[in-house]
């Protein structure tokens, strides 16, 4: 008798939207520590070798190219995640009840993690970063465009209120990109299915085969 293969976990499109997605932010994050260098907002500026562009115009194409990437992939991922339903069945439901008994759980080191499924933390914090997603583009227009675009402007205290926002979702979104790097570091399993869509085999008695 065959054995089965390992459970299905991600779906190939939200596999490729992911990758799509990882590479659009590591392109924006660099040029943008670059363009904030040109003139920064804080006491502070980062390493060169860090930025991305070499210079504010050339950084300025790639945020640019890259911002067009990442909206275009990530209203593609939105609406296959509405119509199909991935989005709720994925994030859905949510309770502080159950945040608080996770976030505990995890603090004790006893949270259970099944591949392909969020927990009550998981949950939260993707629904915080796609919402900090739509921050950042919305920002982003407001000071590419703070003429055209004055009412938006407006709505975040002005060009430099817009420059705040679009700093601080950056800085929260460069936070989410280092907590999940370091949970697939804790957790190297949830890597692989990642790119092969299977979840690992569940270990059986091999004395009942």
């Amino acid at each position: 008798m065959s054995k089965a293969g390992p459970p299905k976990s991600h779906p190939l499109f939200v596999r490729i939207t992911h990758w799509i997605n990882a590479l659009a932010m590591i392109l924006m994050i660099g040029s943008g520590w670059r363009i904030y260098n040109a003139s920064p907002l804080f006491d502070f500026t980062f390493p060169r070798e860090i930025t991305l562009g070499g210079w504010l115009g050339g950084a300025l194409q790639w945020h640019f190219a890259a911002m067009w990437l990442l909206v275009i992939n990530g209203l593609v991922y939105l609406i296959y995640g509405l119509v199909t339903g991935h989005l709720r069945a994925s994030l859905l439901p949510l309770s502080p009840r159950t945040v608080w008994a996770d976030t505990v759980a995890a603090l004790r080191l006893k949270l259970d993690h099944t591949t392909g499924r969020y927990n009550a933390v998981q949950k939260l914090l993707y629904l915080g970063v796609l919402a900090l997603g739509v921050l950042v583009v919305l920002s982003g227009l407001a000071v590419w465009k703070p003429v055209q675009l004055w009412w938006l402007a407006a709505l975040m205290g002005g060009y430099e209120g817009a420059r705040l926002v679009h700093f601080f979702c950056m800085s929260g979104i460069v936070a989410f990109v280092i907590v999940h790097l370091a949970l697939v570091f804790l957790v190297p399993a949830t890597f692989l299915p990642m790119i092969t869509g299977r979840a690992p085999a569940p270990k059986t008695n091999e004395a009942n085969e």
